[in-house]
């Protein structure tokens, strides 16, 4: 019923971490009910008052680039069983979004990664369109070989990609925005750095294999 714990509101009582809501109180055993507790609507104990804060959900993503190339997770599991994704997972308790991305990339793809700054922050929404927590977003790159050693977890495939090759079936919203934007900024790059030719033709500069 409840997946971890981290907060609650009662003099004295241990704080605890949790995601899904108290039918009955942890403390007395009473039946927990819904009423309005600062500002919103929060489970309640109908004895002893005990006050429920439901934490949210923390996920962290990657655009983890190699030269002019991007990795894609193809998933093996819901949400987006079969789609590609930007690398990512939920966040264990006492990890640091950095922590949680390289741990991330270990388990599904065997890379090893230097996590850069944080890039955007993207709602996390159910199958019920409800707000449940956020997805931060980062830049990252291999801190290696980007070669990848196997597929596993989360994953079925993987694979670097240029801004042609981006399949088209992505799995998140998120992916989808932070792939647009990077397709932009290699573009505006590109064309900043073509060079004319004697003909007068611009002239794409190599790409990092």
């Amino acid at each position: 019923m409840v997946h971890q714990v981290y907060h609650f509101h009662r003099p004295g009582a241990i704080l605890v971490r949790m995601t899904r809501t108290f039918r009955y109180c942890p403390f007395c055993a009473s039946p927990v009910v819904e009423e309005v507790r600062f500002n919103a609507l929060r489970p309640v104990c109908s004895a002893c008052e005990f006050v429920q804060f439901l934490d949210p959900k923390v996920a962290v993503i990657a655009l983890i680039q190699h030269g002019e190339k991007v990795l894609l997770i193809q998933r093996a599991v819901d949400p987006g069983k079969g789609a590609w994704s930007l690398p990512g997972g939920y966040m264990d308790a006492g990890e640091m979004p950095h922590e949680a991305l390289q741990r991330e990339l270990q388990e599904e793809v065997g890379l090893r990664t230097r996590i850069g700054d944080l890039i955007d922050i993207f709602p996390m929404v159910n199958g019920e369109g409800e707000r449940i927590g956020i997805v931060l977003a980062f830049q990252g790159e291999p801190a290696g070989s980007p070669e990848i050693p196997f597929v596993a977890d989360d994953a079925q495939d993987a694979g670097w990609f240029c801004e042609e090759e981006i399949p088209k079936e992505l799995a998140f919203e998120s992916t989808e925005t932070l792939l647009k934007n990077w397709k932009a900024s290699i573009s505006l790059t590109s064309v900043e750095c073509c060079q004319e030719t004697e003909a007068g033709a611009l002239k794409r500069p190599n790409r990092a294999s």
